[in-house]
């Protein structure tokens, strides 16, 4: 989560939702942020250094994933700070909030598919997981935003997994 340091401090954030609240909800987002940062870098990963038959339907595959979730990490930081709250934006930052294992060295094109439907899907449940709080406090902004990167998780690992066969 970002420091404790709040812009509440500049101008007080009156949004309907208690500072606590907003800690809770950016927590989680920082830990989403940290799996989608992670994501995206496996998914440009395997653009670079995928091979084999079906390299350019991959490296195309690939690109637009990772296409999309640069994207979405603006989305993502940007309800971060919306909130009041610094967003983590370093490696040593979404090494300690990640859910994501890196890949070491460089898969084959079937593990790279294999790594990436096990790495949306997880990026799918920490998302899910903060949808409990987001309701609690009547959130709909994040919970939008939430069921937007559900979506996207969920279609991709499907696309995924149906390329694997």
């Amino acid at each position: 989560m970002g420091s404790s340091n709040t812009d509440a401090q500049i101008m007080k954030i009156d949004i309907g939702i208690s500072e606590a609240d907003r800690a809770k909800i950016v927590e989680g987002l920082s830990k989403l942020l940290a799996d989608s940062y992670t994501l995206y870098l496996m998914t440009h990963n395997f653009h670079w250094n995928v091979i084999g038959p079906q390299f350019n339907s991959l490296h195309t595959m690939f690109m637009t994933q990772y296409t999309e979730q640069w994207n979405a990490l603006d989305q993502i930081a940007e309800r971060i700070r919306a909130l009041g709250f610094a967003a983590p934006g370093t490696y040593k930052e979404f090494v300690k909030l990640t859910s994501i294992q890196e890949v070491e060295g460089v898969p084959n094109a079937e593990q790279m598919l294999k790594y990436l439907v096990t790495a949306h899907e997880t990026t799918a449940r920490t998302a899910r997981e903060l949808f409990s709080v987001v309701d609690e406090v009547n959130d709909q902004p994040t919970a939008d935003l939430l069921t937007q990167r559900l979506d996207v998780h969920e279609k991709t690992a499907w696309m995924l997994r149906s390329t694997l066969g």
